[in-house]
C-alpha cells in the first residue's frame, strides 16, 4: 500500500493526499461487500453532492474529479485497500491464536513471578478471615508463595461457593 500512495496524487500536496487517502481506505472498509467501481461511483457522488452544496471536505477537488488521472488513481488505490482489508481478514485466525497463545504466556510468566514472591499482607488478612468464617485449619503461611497461597483461597472459595460473597 506504501508504494501505490507514492505513485499517485502527483498533484497534491501532502495533507490533501493524506486526507483522501484515509477518506477512501474507510470508504473500503465500512462498503468491503461492494466492488471496486461501486466504491469508486459512490466516493464521486457523494463528492459531488457536497461540492454543489460547497461543504466538502475536499474542495480542492472541484477541479480534479472529471481528471482521468485523478480517476485512474483513485481507482488503484481502492483496489489496493480492498486487495488489504481481503488480506487482513484472511489473516484474522492467526492473529487471534497469537493474541490467546500470548495471553497464556503472560499468565504463565505472572504465576511463575508470583511463584517466587511473598503474600501481601492483603492475601493473608483475607486467608484468615476465610479461615476464620468456615472454620479452616490454617496453614503454615511462611512457606507458602503469593501463587500458593492465591490457589489456597481459591480452593476455599470453590468449596464454600454458596457464601463467599457474604464475608464480614
Amino acid at each position: 500500500m506504501y508504494q501505490i500512495k507514492n505513485r499517485i496524487y502527483q498533484d497534491f500536496d501532502k495533507t490533501q493526499k493524506s486526507g483522501i487517502c484515509n477518506y477512501l481506505r474507510a470508504l473500503v472498509k465500512q462498503n468491503l461487500s461492494l466492488g471496486c467501481s461501486e466504491i469508486l461511483n459512490k466516493f464521486l457522488d457523494d463528492e459531488k453532492y457536497y461540492l454543489e452544496l460547497n461543504a466538502s471536505r475536499f474542495p480542492f477537488l472541484a477541479e480534479y474529479i472529471e481528471d482521468r488521472t485523478f480517476l485512474k488513481d483513485t481507482e488503484d488505490y481502492i483496489k489496493e485497500c480492498i486487495k488489504y482489508y481481503e488480506y487482513k481478514e484472511k489473516q484474522r485466525p492467526i492473529i487471534e491464536a497469537n493474541k490467546a497463545f500470548e495471553k497464556k504466556k503472560r499468565k504463565f510468566l505472572q504465576e511463575v513471578k508470583m511463584s517466587k514472591e511473598k503474600p501481601t499482607k492483603k492475601q493473608l488478612y483475607y486467608y484468615d478471615r476465610l479461615c476464620k468464617k468456615y472454620s479452616i485449619e490454617k496453614k503454615d503461611v511462611e512457606v507458602l508463595s503469593k501463587l500458593d497461597l492465591r490457589n489456597e483461597i481459591e480452593r476455599i472459595l470453590n468449596e464454600h461457593s454458596d457464601d463467599y460473597k457474604n464475608i464480614d
